[in-house]
């Protein structure tokens, strides 16, 4: 062949390559709703939590979500507490392959009101979104309804943030400047004036005090002020370029780009790229055109899902392997035994095939009937599980335990905790608290209304609340549901398994705790005290239930260290706690509920306790108007009550209630059944076990809605506490009727907590348990990036519509936050249920 043809050839196969790696490099806007590129997908305005950094454009390259909340905000860094937009709209047009919302400013909805209140200031705008895809860039536009006024400018800007977690050490490039993302926020810092100095009046409902969030220097509301100095500013702005997998390229035509870091502001802050809308503009105020690197054929690895702990021989044990929807490759997976000598297969067969769920493929391997003790691994192509063991003793140690040694003692308020030469916190909190001030919107939920409902007015210290309690994941608030929730918890925990395992010494009186230093006390007996000295000791106090007890100021809120540094020990001053109570009928017939079922249970072992205890709920149950959403509650209470007095009051409530009890059975189910045989009453029983079946074969459909065998429907936060939360409870049925409810929701509920969940990190939520677990929590420690042993985090999350995702960092609390009221204790009530259980085959 001629030279001329043989160039000719190698044109013409060089255009074919490059037509079709353009074809390949375009973005389509896909049936969820996004665009997508192979591995790389933009989503637009999808997500509805912005101040979790869920929200607005987000950027998920080859697996990992690196960039979210694109979108028009009011300071160059927010934080959880700054004004978000209110969306009016979202359209798809297929045929423009554009993605348009529309949103504006104020969200009235939430000025000076809310769970959170935000402080919106005196600036009112509409504005348009519109992201548009046009090859293998996205084009971003934002226009606006009129300029934006004078004394915002420099104020109003487009910012997408950048997650932290994995940029730390790595390289960026803006324009001919080049940096590296650094591990911690470095100076100088930049005065801007503030947009509280022009505070707006959209709610004059709203109750929330100004001076009361913004505080004394520094405030977590006012965000703004003081400002990290930008990194760097130019008009092109590029991400990881060494990294094919990460690399991606915004370039702002108009506008200067300009990168700062979030944390400057605030700790849990991400790194922010911003341009600000210029004086004057409307039409296409900001335009970027966003080009993510694509590489070509990228397949999601396979992730081989199973319990980081392990199996015990008698278990249902199926491996979920989780696939990239395009990839077609079918390996045989391998179950490999560990012994000194190496690896040995021992099990291999054909997966089966389940089908979609979320974004991915499904494939399940059983290998139930693998019995014998050991270290076992599956391996699938070039993907493996963690190594694990089958062993009968698996559950015996290091396994729940945690929880008890670590977790509760460590969340002990009004209490040092010592861990040989280590002080988790000092004794905290000896001043709580003071009544807390009517008509007023306080954060995190805590509300007071026109009366304290008690004898003592707004300021006043009210004795009996600085002793016993927990603290609330890393927040430091006693909560009424998270106290008596708990205490529930471990009470029925114990009443059913009998455990009087002791590796703690507890004593209220000198208010100290030692870890790991037996006191005699079976440790179980000891948590439920803690709860009921709050819980109780404050009813007796106030004459009604609290609603909760927390810090006045949201600097106090924030605190990111010893619990004890946050007041000074001084009853009476301005840094007291404030103690918040409600007419709240349903919370207060569910705590007279869990009062009662704790009172049989501390009976012998704080007598005086029990008996308090006891009263309480009977008066709760005797004085609290019931309402339609408290009638379930009502119900719960008399079950309670009937199995620690049985007194045939509570009797006769519950056989009037049959229908209705009845006719909400997946409510009602889990709680009854315990009591049911008790009540001998042959009509009752029909109907009960006829709703139940129902019941059950409502379950069966739900379960199969998902690879992992349960009902699992994920909104926003982790579904980890509702999973664990809906095991505890099969545990019951399971108990009550097995003739109607099989073991198997509590092992699938334990798997799914243990490792078996969507999403490419399997690690266990249980920190410090298993293989691989989430060791960076939200926790009293989470500024250190460390863990809690026994503390279980909310877990894998959704990014809307369709990315399950649980990232290692330690402040996204609807991923890793511990919590009181279920998580931990739900999670150890399921590993002893399934010891139970098993050990009975």
């Amino acid at each position: 062949m001629k030279k001329s043809n043989l160039s000719m050839c190698f044109l013409a196969g060089t255009i074919l390559l490059c037509s079709q790696a353009l074809y390949a490099q375009k973005f389509e806007l896909s049936p969820s709703g996004y665009f997508q590129n192979q591995g790389v997908d933009i989503m637009a305005f999808d997500d509805i939590y912005p101040e979790g950094h869920q929200g607005g454009l987000s950027l998920i390259m080859h697996g990992n979500r690196v960039a979210t909340n694109g979108d028009i905000r009011l300071e160059p860094t927010p934080g959880q507490w700054q004004p978000v937009p209110k969306q009016q709209g979202r359209q798809l047009d297929p045929a423009t392959h554009t993605i348009t919302a529309q949103l504006s400013y104020p969200d009235s909805s939430r000025h000076l009101t809310g769970f959170n209140p935000m402080i919106y200031p005196d600036l009112t705008f509409n504005y348009t979104v519109s992201a548009t895809a046009q090859g293998p860039s996205i084009i971003v536009t934002v226009d606006l309804d009129r300029p934006i006024p004078q004394e915002f400018i420099g104020k109003v800007g487009f910012n997408l943030e950048l997650f932290p977690g994995t940029l730390f050490g790595k390289p960026w490039i803006m324009d001919r400047q080049a940096g590296i993302f650094p591990r911690q926020p470095n100076g100088p810092t930049q005065y801007e004036a503030s947009n509280h100095q022009h505070t707006g009046n959209f709610n004059p409902e709203g109750r929330a005090s100004i001076p009361q969030l913004t505080g004394k220097g520094y405030s977590p509301i006012v965000a703004d002020d003081i400002v990290a100095t930008p990194y760097a500013t130019g008009k092109s702005f590029t991400v990881r370029p060494d990294d094919p997998y990460n690399r991606f390229t915004i370039t702002s035509e108009g506008t200067e780009l300009k990168l700062y870091d979030g944390r400057m502001n605030h700790n849990n802050g991400w790194f922010v790229l911003r341009s600000e809308v210029p004086q004057g503009a409307t039409k296409q105020a900001i335009k970027w055109i966003i080009t993510p690197n694509v590489v070509n054929d990228w397949l999601y690895q396979p992730v081989v899902q199973t319990s980081q702990l392990g199996y015990h021989p008698n278990q249902p044990k199926v491996a979920i392997i989780e696939l990239d929807q395009r990839d077609t490759r079918r390996p045989q997976p391998i179950l490999y035994k560990i012994t000194e000598e190496g690896q040995t297969a021992i099990e291999f067969h054909a997966a089966e095939e389940w089908g979609k769920f979320l974004r991915y493929n499904y494939l399940t391997f059983d290998f139930s009937h693998i019995t014998d003790p050991g270290l076992y691994q599956i391996h699938y192509g070039s993907s493996a599980s963690p190594v694990f063991r089958i062993a009968s003793d698996l559950y015996d140690r290091g396994a729940w335990q945690p929880v008890l040694e670590y977790f509760l003692p460590i969340q002990m308020c009004h209490m040092r905790i010592n861990d040989k030469y280590r002080v988790w916190h000092d004794s905290c909190h000896t001043d709580d608290a003071r009544m807390a001030p009517t008509n007023f919107n306080h954060i995190d939920g805590y509300s007071q209304g026109p009366s304290t409902l008690t004898k003592y007015k707004p300021g006043d210290p009210v004795p009996g609340l600085n002793i016993g309690g927990w603290h609330d994941a890393g927040d430091f608030d006693l909560r009424v549901e998270s106290q008596a929730g708990e205490t529930y918890i471990l009470s029925l925990a114990y009443e059913a398994f009998k455990e009087n395992y002791d590796a703690t010494s507890i004593n209220q009186t000198s208010r100290i705790t030692e870890i790991h230093q037996p006191d005699g006390k079976a440790d179980l007996l000891q948590q439920i005290e803690n709860g009921l000295l709050t819980v109780v000791g404050a009813y007796r106090s106030l004459g009604r239930l609290y609603r909760g007890i927390i810090c006045n100021d949201l600097r106090q809120y924030v605190l990111l260290g010893d619990a004890a540094s946050m007041t000074d020990k001084v009853s009476g001053n301005a840094d007291d706690r404030w103690v918040f109570t409600e007419d709240n009928p349903v919370r207060e017939l569910t705590t007279a509920a869990q009062l009662a079922a704790a009172s049989r249970v501390l009976k012998g072992f704080n007598d005086t306790l029990s008996q308090q205890s006891l009263e309480a709920a009977r008066e709760l149950y005797n004085v609290t108007r019931v309402t339609d959403q408290a009638r379930a509650a009502k119900i719960h209470a008399a079950t309670e009550l009937f199995l620690t007095t049985k007194k045939a009051e509570y009797k006769k409530h519950l056989l009037s209630e049959t229908d209705y009890i009845a006719q909400n059975i997946n409510r009602t189910g889990w709680y009854i059944g315990r009591a049911e045989k008790a009540l001998n009453n042959k009509a009752f029983t029909t109907a009960i076990r006829d709703a139940l079946k129902d019941f059950r074969l409502d379950l069966e459909k739900q379960g199969h809605e998902t690879p992992y065998g349960i009902p699992y429907r994920p909104h926003i936060w982790g579904a980890g506490w509702d999973i664990q939360a809906f095991g505890y409870r099969q545990y019951f049925l399971h108990t009550a009727y097995p003739d109607i409810f099989g073991a198997d929701y509590v092992y699938n509920a334990l798997n799914f907590i243990l490792g078996c969940h969507p999403g490419s990190n399997p690690s266990s939520f249980a920190s410090g348990i298993g293989a691989q677990s989430a060791t960076v929590g939200y926790g009293l420690n989470r500024a250190d990036w460390s863990y809690i042993p026994g503390g279980v985090v909310s877990g894998t999350a959704l990014i809307r519509p369709d990315f399950p995702e649980l990232l290692e960092f330690p402040y996204l609390w609807q991923q890793v936050e511990y919590v009181m009221g279920g998580g931990s204790s739900h999670y150890m009530f399921l590993v002893l249920a399934a010891k139970q259980i098993l050990s009975a085959q």
